[in-house]
């Protein structure tokens, strides 16, 4: 499986990034997952239903499973966030997983910027930031700069970059 990353600070168009390379790279035929990190406690159950109440009462692993779907949900209680390449082994075979987040992890990846969040790039200081998708143009920089809306270009980009595309 090839990974490539979409990274950068808060409020700077990362999952809508995500959303439209997902979109763009299963319409040219490629079978996509993702893995979103999240810095904060996040809750995928919602309060009181079946699977919730399974997962309050202490199971460690809980599927949930219907006829369109079904997920796995697992509590790590008090054990350390598993590392980024042992959940990517739990992902079943595709051509690409795209990854939001995990800006210090060694794959590659392209940044979202937007001018508005009042940040600079992050690709000044880290090497795995091949190209940085921007609302604005951007001077200095030692990778790319593409248009943060044109989805196209970065997913050529990127498939480029992994060597999927010549």
């Amino acid at each position: 499986m090839k990974i490539y990353g979409v990274t950068g600070w808060k409020n700077t168009g990362k999952t809508g990034l995500m959303e439209r390379l997902v979109t763009e790279m299963v319409g040219r035929g490629l079978s996509v997952s993702t893995v979103k990190h999240a810095h904060h406690d996040t809750d995928t159950d919602i309060p009181g239903t079946d699977s919730y109440r399974h997962r309050a009462a202490g199971a460690r692993e809980v599927i949930l499973s219907s006829p369109r779907r079904w997920a796995v949900m697992h509590e790590l209680r008090d054990v350390p966030e598993p590392p980024l390449a042992e959940l990517l082994a739990r992902l079943s075979p595709v051509d690409l997983v795209l990854i939001e987040g995990y800006k210090r992890a060694d794959h590659p990846k392209v940044e979202a910027h937007r001018q508005a969040a009042g940040r600079d790039v992050l690709a000044r200081s880290n090497p795995t930031i091949r190209a940085v998708a921007s609302d604005v143009a951007l001077e200095g920089l030692a990778c790319p700069v593409l248009h943060l809306d044109d989805t196209p270009a970065i997913a050529d980009f990127i498939l480029r970059d992994l060597g999927l595309v010549a």
